[in-house]
């Protein structure tokens, strides 16, 4: 019989680390570029971000705080999600910083702004697959007791994609070759896919 920790996240874990973020893990990022009204650029990485929808391809990313790119989403109702690989971490780490709203992270970290095809803002031309969306729906997160939470999750229709040319095989992706970066739930913890993660299994018919 297994002996488990267990607790009510409401009264705290009582761990060094808070072990949600590492269990519900490692997720994809969300390196969000957005363009505010006043035309300043900003890209953001959001370590809660999914996909939730085949057809329309829906992804989202929710926010921790009121933050610069979810008031551009809101003022725009445009941004562009940009893949994260493993020569891009350095990067991705630079536009964490808390730089004012009128400051481009993409000046910062050195990185190139490639126009979309359909939305307004840019993406990161280094990066190897970019996602264009429309937001379909901005949330305020709420508790079972109804109070707000301030978190906000952003939800968008992928309009166009782009992928590079080198990560696809015969016109199939190649997930474990291209050098996706995960986020963990540590202070720095962060995990890659390789070949040696891939296995096979088929659905019962």
């Amino acid at each position: 019989m297994n002996s488990f920790y267990s607790y009510e996240p409401k009264n705290g874990h009582g761990l060094p680390h808070d072990p949600f973020n590492s269990i519900v893990g490692p997720r994809a990022i969300g390196w969000i570029s957005t363009k505010s009204r006043a035309g300043v650029c900003n890209l953001a990485p959001y370590s809660f971000f999914n996909a939730f929808n085949y057809i329309p391809p829906i992804i989202g990313f929710s926010s921790i705080d009121y933050k610069d790119t979810v008031r551009n989403v809101q003022e725009t109702g445009e941004f562009v999600w940009n893949l994260v690989t493993l020569d891009l971490v350095a990067a991705m780490n630079q536009t964490c910083a808390p730089y004012p709203p009128e400051v481009s992270e993409f000046e910062m970290a050195g990185l190139t702004q490639m126009d979309s095809t359909i939305v307004t803002p840019p993406r990161v031309a280094e990066s190897k697959v970019s996602f264009e969306c429309k937001a379909t729906q901005i949330i305020q997160l709420e508790t079972i007791s109804g109070s707000k939470v301030e978190s906000w999750l952003v939800l968008g229709e992928v309009v166009q994609i782009h992928i590079d040319q080198t990560c696809l095989k015969d016109g199939i992706y190649q997930t474990a070759e291209v050098g996706h970066v995960l986020r963990a739930g540590g202070a720095g913890d962060y995990f890659t896919i390789g070949p040696e993660q891939l296995f096979k299994l088929n659905r019962p018919k």
